[in-house]
């Protein structure tokens, strides 16, 4: 696949997100598929987009979904049951994000994936078997279809002039809801909102005071 133009990362409250479906069928898809265990050697997250699912993609020679120049620009994965299980390693959902994906439907998640997800501002969005396989089935007929989630009212709409106008209502927990409708999740966003009061309170440490460049003995 050619290197698709970079995405800007998510930021702030995320509400919804608007954008081309790819489908990655099959259940229980650990981490160590989504990026093999090589890649971890990396000193940072930066170059992992090319070995999201780097194993999968080489056995089935340019066929995966991730290869597929009609899934170049797609920005939601759509996913099975127990989607991201295994080890608890970050690299996936980094890989994924660096890929394009800015947000993820399936039938379950594995706990820590869908932690780590979060964490980057990632959506991951639950829904019953059949509208999982309405959402693949419809991604498959018609990839240039856009889908709209919205995190407001909790569902996932799809026009397409090949499958028509679909609606399907999605489930988020209340927790990481609320975390992502508010910007919560963005906790370097967060800290930069409030600089002139964290500079304010380290300035009233004794144990910082103590080591700035105007102060005696330094």
């Amino acid at each position: 696949m050619s290197t698709r133009p970079a995405a800007a990362f998510p930021s702030g409250p995320i509400r919804s997100h608007r954008g081309r479906g790819v489908a990655v069928v099959g259940a229980d898809i650990d981490t160590d598929r989504i990026i093999p265990a090589r890649f971890l050697k990396c000193v940072t997250f930066d170059d992992l987009a090319h070995g999201a699912f780097a194993d999968d993609r080489a056995e089935r020679r340019g066929e995966h979904p991730f290869d597929r120049e009609v899934h170049r620009e797609a920005s939601v994965l759509v996913v099975n049951s127990n989607f991201g299980c295994g080890s608890s390693r970050e690299h996936a959902p980094q890989a994924l994000m660096r890929w394009g994906i800015r947000a993820l439907i399936g039938e379950s998640f594995a706990e820590i994936f869908f932690g780590n997800c979060l964490a980057l501002g990632i959506p991951c969005l639950t829904a019953p078997s059949d509208t999982i396989q309405a959402l693949q089935e419809a991604i498959a007929a018609d990839p240039a279809a856009e889908l709209l989630l919205d995190l407001d009212v909790l569902q996932v709409e799809l026009e397409s002039e090949f499958v028509g106008a679909n609606r399907w209502p999605v489930h988020l927990d209340p927790g990481p809801h609320r975390m992502l409708v508010s910007g919560q999740w963005d906790a370097t966003g967060q800290l930069l909102a409030h600089d002139d009061a964290l500079r304010a309170t380290a300035a009233r440490l004794p144990y910082l005071v103590g080591f700035s460049s105007s102060s005696s003995g330094i």
